[in-house]
């Protein structure tokens, strides 16, 4: 079967491209045909925006996605600069008692390292449909009224959010609990992926950073 396949990041630079055709009728088969040597650890596919497992039988025209290990969005992406209160007026309402905030922002040290800015690259579509359902089930979870996600993508400098999460409810039990349960399964699952420029170099930077 004659498939797209879709690298990003690590892998994006590795291969020198990040979109090319194959043929492949599993996705446990996409690995092989690239050329690219061993198989990294924790590597994860998705087919048409959906993670999949290695037995998955695919059909022409499928886009296969490389999933790096994910670093870690309501759910927007955003190149320009994110404003936290944006994100708390989308949550607000009469009956919440509590709004909880996260902000993450890019660092001068880290790894014992001086960095100058942070590059974030996403799988754009799938990322947003994984934020969704991140939300969709911390609201299975909690008794809570809303949630925003809002993530930068491209340069970030030094001091600006790269990350900004609301979540409301009638108590601030659920509202700080969801908040921190957000960022950390953000982090885990859903496509993004940030890259420390430093000086003298840079690196990818893999799950949970």
């Amino acid at each position: 079967m004659r498939v797209t396949v879709r690298l990003f990041a690590g892998l994006r630079e590795r291969a020198g491209w990040s979109q090319r055709e194959f043929d492949a009728n599993r996705v446990g088969e996409v690995w092989a045909v690239l050329g690219l040597g061993e198989e990294p650890a924790g590597l994860l596919y998705a087919v048409n925006r959906e993670y999949a497992a290695f037995e998955r039988e695919l059909v022409d025209g499928d886009v296969v996605a490389l999933i790096p290990p994910v670093s870690g969005g309501g759910f927007i992406l955003s190149e320009e600069r994110l404003v936290l209160d944006r994100a708390i007026a989308e949550v607000a309402t009469d009956e919440s008692g509590a709004i909880a905030t996260f902000s993450g922002t890019a660092r001068r040290h880290s790894r014992g390292r001086i960095v100058r800015y942070l590059d974030y690259e996403a799988y754009e579509g799938m990322a947003e449909t994984m934020m969704a359902k991140l939300a969709d089930d911390l609201q299975q979870r909690y008794d809570l009224h809303g949630i925003a996600i809002h993530h930068r993508v491209g340069r970030v400098e030094l001091g600006e959010p790269s990350v900004v999460i609301a979540v409301s409810a009638a108590h601030r039990v659920d509202a700080l609990a969801a908040c921190r349960d957000a960022i950390d399964i953000l982090k885990e699952t859903v496509p993004l992926w940030k890259k420390e420029v430093y000086q003298g170099g840079e690196e990818w930077i893999g799950t949970g950073s």
